[in-house]
């Protein structure tokens, strides 16, 4: 049935937000949950979902999520027909220069890919999203309503209301105000996951395009809601959204409750990622570690408490790390202590040092550095 489906990813966002997570790299590619990048989960969602051709929309500093998604393959998604697509801004050049202003001048920037799209149905996507969405139920309940567009949308509220839509659903069903970017929350919070047929969205890049419109939920959402038949698809599991440095760290830290894992990470659909084979992680005898989530490939022979170590990290004797984000390839060496910090890839913290931030304001360290 999935074949009826066509998946579009949103990847060329670097949020400015998220400071030294995003200098090298866009929001999708940041590291998450030890072993993941986010856009792990919106692609396995699709697959999951069996889409088998996926679009991903991306504009600059895609480097680190090209190494990282490479042909597809570790999604199943490598094919001689099909499968994953990089699309970069090629329809772009010569209108502006700079980054796209929105999800429709995205669209139209592809337009030449969407006209030659294979399936009925296209679900669009931000990759900026780690949530385990079944989009297969999505997809059968937007063919039931007879929709003309399916929102996903959550009662529970993720994100910052400057940097989120809502809805306000009617007593019929259907969505009957959109609010964009408000002061405080206005009814269900938007994932921004939509489905729709693949003519309506053409006709629509097309009205966007002819109008200057560079948004989907101020251009189309908002004035459309009354001509449209948008239909909502309430889902309440755990979604995080990763909008700022303290929101990142604050993501992060959820992992650490097994209830959060659970529904982020369910065994009937799978959350897939680049494949390594790294050996399992070393603990010295004098080791400690407590409510942390490890990778492989780390080790510790230091205390390590409350944090989320990636692959290949490593926490020298009398080293301490608490309620802390290390990512791949750092290394921690002796009598340095951490606190509320989150350090990118291949960062070295010196020996003896002291570095602290809090739990609102956490420490931020570049990729490479050495402190």
């Amino acid at each position: 049935m999935m074949n009826h489906l066509h998946g579009i990813i949103f990847a060329y966002l670097s949020n400015p937000d998220l400071r030294e997570l995003t200098q090298k790299r866009n929001t999708c590619s940041v590291p998450y949950g030890g072993r993941y990048r986010i856009i792990d989960f919106i692609l396995s969602n699709m697959v999951n979902a069996g889409i088998s051709d996926i679009g991903l929309i991306v504009h600059a500093n895609y480097q680190s999520l090209l190494d990282h998604v490479g042909s597809g393959k570790d999604w199943d998604l490598s094919r001689k027909h099909g499968g994953l697509r990089i699309l970069p801004p090629f329809g772009y050049a010569n209108k502006q220069e700079g980054i796209y202003r929105g999800r429709m001048d995205a669209l139209t920037g592809v337009r030449s890919y969407l006209q030659n799209i294979r399936q009925d149905y296209v679900v669009l996507a931000g990759g900026d999203l780690a949530v385990n969405l079944p989009i297969a139920d999505v997809y059968r309940q937007h063919v039931k309503t007879g929709a003309d567009i399916t929102a996903v949308c959550t009662r529970r509220s993720y994100g910052a209301p400057k940097d989120c839509d809502y809805f306000t659903i009617g007593a019929n069903g259907q969505i009957t105000d959109v609010s964009v970017h408000p002061a405080s929350p206005q009814g269900c919070e938007s994932l921004e996951v939509y489905i729709l047929s693949k003519n309506l969205l053409l006709s629509l890049v097309d009205h966007c395009a002819a109008h200057n419109i560079p948004s989907f939920s101020s251009g189309i959402l908002q004035p459309m809601v009354n001509t449209l038949k948008i239909y909502p698809y309430v889902f309440d599991g755990y979604a995080a959204r990763l909008q700022s440095v303290a929101g990142y760290f604050a993501r992060s830290m959820e992992l650490l409750d097994p209830e959060v894992r659970s529904e982020l990470f369910t065994p009937e659909r799978p959350v897939r990622t680049k494949d390594r084979s790294d050996p399992s992680t070393y603990y010295g005898p004098g080791a400690h570690s407590i409510n942390s989530l490890v990778a492989d490939g780390c080790i510790i022979e230091g205390e390590v408490e409350n944090s989320v170590l990636f692959r290949g990290v490593r926490v020298e004797k009398g080293a301490k790390v608490s309620n802390c984000v290390l990512m791949q390839g750092t290394v921690i060496q002796s009598g340095a202590v951490l606190k509320y910090a989150i350090t990118d890839k291949n960062v070295r913290v010196n020996p003896g040092r002291m570095l602290m931030g809090h739990s609102t304001y956490p420490l931020a360290i570049s990729k490479n550095e050495i402190v």
